[in-house]
């Protein structure tokens, strides 16, 4: 069985004035949250596309993760990622790859293995797999 989800973006103006608002309907998340060139390419308080796309890479991450320590037989107590999402503006904006750092905590696992388990979320999870791009991964014990 599948499903769809969906946001919404709306754009007035041109590239450097110009700006836009963004929604998650279905979740309710945010609603007409604001983005513009100084929240993608500046330092202006606001979202943009990469920003969410490291969340959406994160969140997805750690679920993959969690769920194959759990088939492995150890449920983690804990699982933090940061997600950086790298970002070339020459000779045109795109992104050149995704860096996943992953802190854990699971009990009776060995280095070894946590290692091998959070290499193999890092190929499978959905997001990693769709972008077709480079992700590197930092991924240790806590």
């Amino acid at each position: 069985m599948g499903f769809k989800r969906h946001a919404t973006a709306h754009w007035e103006g041109d590239l450097k004035s110009g700006q836009g608002r963004m929604s998650t309907p279905q979740s309710g998340l945010f609603e007409g949250t604001r983005y513009s060139f100084n929240t993608r390419f500046g330092e202006e308080k606001g979202t943009n596309p990469e920003e969410l796309l490291a969340a959406a890479h994160a969140g997805c991450y750690s679920m993959a993760l969690g769920f194959i320590l759990q088939n492995a037989g150890h449920v983690a107590t804990r699982i933090d990622t940061r997600a950086d999402v790298q970002m070339e503006t020459t000779p045109g904006p795109h992104v050149t790859g995704v860096h996943l750092t992953v802190t854990a905590s699971v009990p009776g696992i060995g280095a070894d293995q946590f290692a091998a388990i959070a290499n193999d979320a890092k190929e499978n999870c959905v997001i990693s797999k769709v972008l077709g791009i480079p992700v590197t991964l930092d991924a240790r014990l806590v």
